[in-house]
């Protein structure tokens, strides 16, 4: 089989988290600077299969689209011109960031440690992959 790959798009940094062959557990991978996630993307899939596309879509409370997916449009447009045969599945959003900031206090990370939001995207991109596995 292959993998599964999570992106928790952000205009200065993205979280990435890929599942495992089997796609059974989902794991964080890295953040990267979204300037340089096609290229990231690229190196990446030229080491390891990946079948799925798995893209955070945010949302307000109420269900309406969010500012920022303006920003993810342009992106996916890049990624489906570069990476054609991979299927792109749009997930839910909502509370990833919170969820993933008390996911750091209950694992007992340091105050200091829980200012870093490149931990935060990578657990955020996670949560939204085990969202879509327990969907599944």
């Amino acid at each position: 089989m292959s993998r599964i790959l999570a992106i928790d798009y952000g205009k200065v940094r993205t979280g990435i988290a890929v599942t495992d062959e089997l796609q059974i557990i989902a794991s964080g991978l890295t953040t990267v600077p979204t300037k340089e996630l096609i290229t990231f993307l690229k190196d990446y899939i030229s080491k390891e299969k990946v079948e799925l596309f798995l893209v955070g879509e945010p949302k307000q409370m109420d269900n309406s689209v969010s500012e920022s997916e303006a920003l993810i449009i342009p992106f996916l447009k890049k990624l489906s011109q570069v990476f054609p045969n991979i299927p792109i599945t749009r997930v839910d959003e909502r509370f990833t960031s919170k969820m993933a900031f008390q996911t750091m206090i209950d694992s007992g990370l340091k105050k200091k440690q829980r200012k870093n939001k490149a931990l935060v995207d990578e657990i955020s991109a996670t949560l939204i992959l085990q969202s879509y596995l327990y969907s599944q």
